[in-house]
């Protein structure tokens, strides 16, 4: 009797042993690190214009997602420069947005070496009229993109950066439309237009952001491509595309 009995305790503690080793084999341990974050894949095709979306914590989805929209679409189309588009950031972590979407960005400005940057677009972000304007490394990377590129566009309070950078002195611009009093307010040497969707001045295009981003992300594909092309961008994303019924403001 006594035989069995320790047979069945032997078992029963082998299986004990077993169990509570794999379960050990399952858990972390304090010397595990965690895997880096890969990077998007990007392919910058040669003979295209490269557009650069600066965003940040806090972006707003649609300052975005309109005009990536409407520009990375133009590869699409045959007989054309198409658009490489691409996110850069002040980190390679994944940035939330306002509406809480979080975002992989492709290149970190403080440390990438960046391509060059074609077009710059500025979506607005959450603290575009008070933090995001204390940033100075934010600010001269816009200077810096500003002196190469060929047009800078912003979306809604994203002007506030151009304008906080100096970018927008002696320039037409516009804003989101509830936002142009406090924009007048803190650059009282601006010209800022309210009752248009977007201000071309120079290679600045400033627009009043919101839904309205698809327009002005479509005005610019007309000037680059034809008024053809932008229809049929328009028509891709069903979208009404007529640029003589928007409101808007061209400056010679």
């Amino acid at each position: 009797m006594k035989h069995y009995t320790v047979l069945l305790f032997s078992s029963i503690f082998l299986l004990f042993t077993a169990c509570t080793s794999t379960l050990d084999s399952d858990l972390p341990t304090s010397t595990s690190t965690e895997t880096p974050l890969s990077r998007p894949s990007l392919t910058l095709e040669p003979n295209r214009y490269n557009v650069a979306f600066l965003i940040m914590d806090g972006v707003y989805n649609t300052e975005l997602t309109a005009p990536y929209d409407i520009f990375q679409h133009t590869i699409f189309r045959d007989s054309i420069k198409a658009m490489n588009t691409f996110l850069v950031a002040n980190t390679l972590e994944p940035i939330t947005t306002f509406e809480g979407l979080q975002i992989l960005p492709h290149f970190d400005y403080l440390s990438d070496s960046l391509p060059s940057i074609d077009i710059l677009v500025i979506p607005s972000a959450e603290h575009h009229l008070d933090s995001n304007l204390e940033d100075k490394t934010m600010l001269d990377f816009v200077r810096q993109v500003a002196n190469e590129a060929q047009f800078i566009t912003s979306h809604c309070d994203g002007a506030f950066v151009l304008a906080e950078a100096g970018l927008l002195q002696n320039k037409v611009s516009t804003t989101f439309p509830s936002d142009i009093p406090a924009m007048r307010e803190r650059y009282p040497d601006h010209d800022i237009q309210e009752n248009v969707l977007f201000v071309h001045d120079g290679k600045y295009i400033t627009s009043a952001g919101g839904a309205k981003s698809f327009e002005a992300a479509l005005y610019l594909c007309e000037y680059l491509y034809g008024a053809e092309v932008a229809q049929r961008l328009a028509k891709g994303l069903v979208i009404d595309w007529e640029l003589e019924e928007i409101p808007h403001l061209i400056i010679e």
